[in-house]
């Protein structure tokens, strides 16, 4: 169980390197259905090990000059407080209710890579500046609810509202995703026991 555990997790590295996003959408199902943890803690160790990750991840991107630091302090600190109060609200759901929500996120992204994934368009230019922090408190909001949330919204937000090319709205995104999952890996604590 360890080594599919560990290589499941080593997908979950890579979805998040490449792509931007990913990693909750992967960790939250491992964690529950592989490794068997129970829906609220999985939520919440599937905060950390995505925040980890993307954290990690955000190095080599900033290293390649794709990470705006500024755009993402922006988008991250409303993803954060959302984050925050997600994973408080959180605790008032039942564990079964969380994870019917985290379905209905994958299934939502299932049909939106389905229609296709267009090249953005994204001049540079930032485009209705002042709907970047409303959608990081809503996407933040659902990150730590659910445990997933992240990438790919976080990713067309910035390219298409921040004005950032794809290269940079990927390495940007890492760096707000580590932000938002401690921050929502942080409104669960004291109501979840994470082993």
């Amino acid at each position: 169980m360890l080594v599919v555990s560990l290589i499941l997790a080593a997908l979950i590295g890579i979805s998040l390197g490449l792509l931007g996003g990913g990693g909750s959408i992967l960790t939250v199902p491992i964690l529950t259905y592989v490794v068997g943890i129970a829906a609220k803690p999985a939520i919440a160790m599937s905060l950390i090990v995505v925040g980890v990750t993307s954290a990690v991840a955000s190095v080599q991107h900033a290293r390649n000059g794709n990470v705006r630091w500024g755009t993402g302090l922006f988008f991250g600190v409303s993803s954060m407080i959302g984050a925050f109060l997600g994973g408080r609200v959180a605790y008032l759901i039942p564990g079964t209710v969380l994870l019917g929500a985290f379905g209905l996120m994958m299934l939502i992204t299932a049909l939106a890579m389905l229609r296709g994934r267009k090249e953005s368009k994204a001049d540079g230019k930032p485009h209705a500046l002042w709907l970047v922090p409303v959608e990081g408190l809503i996407v933040g909001a659902v990150t730590g609810l659910i445990g997933a949330g992240g990438g790919f919204l976080v990713v067309p937000a910035l390219a298409l509202l921040g004005g950032l090319p794809m290269k940079e709205a990927v390495g940007t995104s890492l760096f707000v995703i580590a932000l938002k999952s401690f921050a929502g890996a942080a409104g669960h604590l004291g109501h979840v026991e994470i082993d």
